[in-house]
């Protein structure tokens, strides 16, 4: 990647904790990455491993306990401006991974889609509010007149592409993709993965997309971070990263991608990490270490020299 790219959006040592002051949890534990603007970055790791609280935290849902995340160079976690506020609402929008509890099921898709344009401050003409609707229903590949019906009335594919047109109509520049093909049928994933990348090149969009699937994320993203318990482990681009997967718990993730092949499905090596058998001497703490050029990785000192004597 070239350095001269504009860096969209930046996470500087994010923290997140949940629970009481006394009994504070970490979910995400310092973790610092950048995407740079037309890219699609993915962050992959197993539940609970703090990927989904990374997007919420920048979307502003969660609050944050330390670090920063900005956006287009402005700082948007903790206190901000109500204008900076709005314009980070209107920009960055995000993709909820269950097509049907992210739906509100008494309001007809017409609501659902425009009730983002409230959120501006002013109130639309309804003949124009009607144009943007169909517009943006007609742009995931529905027809206009679904607009007067309910969720219940649609597939999980269709009740997505719903949801994909709710972020649409306000012409964001950043999306957060939460999972958003991982309660779809696999006929349906490869629609929606397709529709995703259509609209990343007719709008110039930049995507944060969060999965667990390695497979996926390998046909869509750029970039990948895995993560796991709350901090990032290794950074790469996509195929460097499938090629050259140098911590453990990359290694793990890949060995348990599923094979089309039936015979090399059966012979495959499945790997299993314990981080409970790396063992740091006070000496000799892991820390963000660049093996490659753009390839990082959570490494030791010693891990790192066996790892570019790997190359």
């Amino acid at each position: 990647m070239s350095e001269q790219r504009k860096k969209l959006v930046e996470v500087q040592d994010l923290t997140v904790k949940f629970g009481s002051k006394r009994h504070p949890f970490t979910a995400v534990d310092r973790v610092s990455f950048h995407i740079f603007q037309g890219e699609t970055f993915g962050l992959v790791g197993e539940s609970g491993s703090g990927k989904t609280t990374i997007g919420r935290s920048i979307i502003r849902i969660h609050p944050t306990a330390g670090g920063k995340i900005l956006y287009g160079g402005r700082q948007i976690n903790g206190r901000i401006s109500r204008q900076l506020d709005q314009e980070v609402t209107q920009k960055i929008q995000m993709i909820f991974q269950d097509p049907m509890s992210s739906l509100n099921e008494r309001a007809k898709v017409d609501y659902i889609v425009s009730e983002g344009l409230y959120s501006r401050g002013h109130h639309l003409p309804e003949k124009e509010r009607q144009e943007k609707v169909a517009k943006a229903l007609s742009d995931v590949g529905l027809l206009p007149e679904f607009a007067s019906r309910f969720p219940h009335e649609f597939s999980g594919g269709q009740r997505q592409r719903i949801g994909i047109a709710r972020a649409l109509i306000m012409e964001p520049d950043f999306i957060i993709a939460d999972e958003p093909i991982s309660a779809l049928d696999v006929s349906i994933r490869a629609q929606v993965l397709n529709l995703l990348s259509q609209l990343q090149k007719e709008r110039g969009l930049t995507y944060l997309f969060i999965a667990h699937d390695l497979s996926v994320v390998r046909f869509i993203c750029d970039r990948i971070a895995v993560i796991q318990k709350g901090k990032i482990v290794e950074l790469a681009e996509s195929e460097e990263l499938f090629a050259h997967p140098f911590h453990p718990y990359t290694q793990a993730l890949l060995s348990a991608i599923p094979q089309p092949d039936p015979i090399g499905e059966r012979n495959k090596k499945l790997l299993v990490y314990d981080p409970d058998c790396h063992h740091y001497g006070p000496e000799n703490q892991p820390s963000w270490q660049e093996v490659c050029p753009g390839h990082f990785v959570l490494a030791s000192q010693e891990e790192l020299e066996r790892y570019r004597g790997q190359l």
